[in-house]
């Protein structure tokens, strides 16, 4: 028996519309949202799961600065750490680019260029960091706390 060609556009139809929803569904992961600073900077704080986080080492090159924050765990191992008080001052005048709470292990940021003291601050334990931030190249900072 032979099968009519307008069953197997059917056949045809209904695998290439199921290939698409599998891969829609393997690839749906909502991107952190963009936040404004009352100073009027942008940034984005992201990297608490698996997909986040290689979502946000894709996306940090393209914003003026990268910080990342950690926990040293001893022998080499990191976790990444929530909850971190992160203020950005520009190091010749000390005006306030960004002063916010990073509630993700990453925060990318829109700086202007210019040289930056990064304070950042987790469990009342502070480390200071120095950031250059040079136009179309981003700067990054990773923070690591003593466990």
């Amino acid at each position: 028996m032979k099968a009519h060609p307008s069953s197997w556009r059917s056949v045809g139809l209904a695998l290439a519309l199921g290939m698409c929803t599998l891969q829609a569904q393997a690839f749906v992961v909502s991107n952190p949202p963009i936040r404004m600073t009352p100073q009027g900077t942008e940034y984005m704080c992201g990297g608490s799961g698996q997909a986040e986080a290689a979502f946000m080492e894709t996306v940090a090159p393209r914003w003026a600065a990268s910080f990342q924050f950690a926990m040293n765990q001893g022998s080499g191992e990191r976790s990444r750490v929530t909850g971190v008080k992160l203020v950005v001052r520009d190091a010749y005048n000390g005006y306030e680019a960004l002063d916010v709470m990073a509630d993700a292990p990453h925060l990318v940021a829109r700086l202007s260029p210019g040289r930056y003291t990064v304070e950042a601050t987790l469990d009342g334990l502070t480390l200071i960091q120095q950031v250059t931030v040079v136009q179309g190249r981003a700067a990054t900072a990773l923070f690591v706390w003593p466990s």
